[in-house]
């Protein structure tokens, strides 16, 4: 892990105006623990890195690119990452309760049985996602963006999913209990018992 590490330090140095957004003791104390619990990591190119199993809770990630990033079963509870690009990345059972997600790129991203209970995921793009029996209760999804997204199993337990977009989406097997969903796209979307409907198409 610290290899993968090192050469991101190296890759920052390099282009200082990432250096400058992230704080360079925090982002060393990631590199030599790979925790970093409310750390300053906003801006950072985290890109492919080998973040299995991280704390970070509270982390500073506002624009981070965690593309393809390792993060699975990582701490990420009440973490900033507004605008951060975690296109591809692996959250499987990753934790991110209260965390602001908002405007963040999640395509194509596994978030099999993570748990985003009352996150913020407002307007974040979500095509492809596979969210298999995530935990997602009273989640923010309001305009959220989640073509073809695999929802099934999952918890939307008073979730806010108002404007989302869910064309293709396959919601088999979820709870929408007490789910707000006015002006949410539906088309050809597989509802929890199965059925498929085309609205707003």
């Amino acid at each position: 892990m610290n290899k993968v590490f090192n050469s991101i330090l190296a890759f920052l140095i390099t282009i200082g105006s990432q250096v400058s957004a992230a704080d360079p003791d925090d982002l060393q104390r990631l590199i030599d623990t790979g925790d970093c619990v409310e750390c300053d990591l906003k801006g950072a190119n985290l890109l492919a890195s080998d973040l299995n199993g991280a704390d970070l809770k509270g982390a500073n990630l506002i624009d981070a690119n965690l593309r393809s990033a390792d993060l699975n079963d990582a701490n990420l509870s009440g973490a900033k990452l507004m605008g951060a690009n975690l296109n591809s990345a692996e959250l499987e059972g990753a934790g991110l309760g209260s965390a602001n997600l908002s405007g963040a790129s999640l395509n194509s991203t596994d978030l099999e049985s993570a748990v985003l209970i009352s996150a913020n995921l407002e307007s974040a793009e979500l095509i492809d996602a596979y969210l298999k029996k995530a935990k997602m209760g009273l989640a923010n999804l309001r305009d959220a963006y989640l073509k073809n997204a695999n929802l099934s199993d999952a918890d939307l337990y008073s979730a806010n999913l108002e404007g989302a977009d869910l064309s293709g989406a396959n919601l088999m097997g979820a709870l929408l209990s007490k789910a707000y969903m006015k002006g949410a796209i539906l088309c050809n979307t597989t509802m929890p018992d199965g059925s498929v409907i085309y609205s707003l198409c």
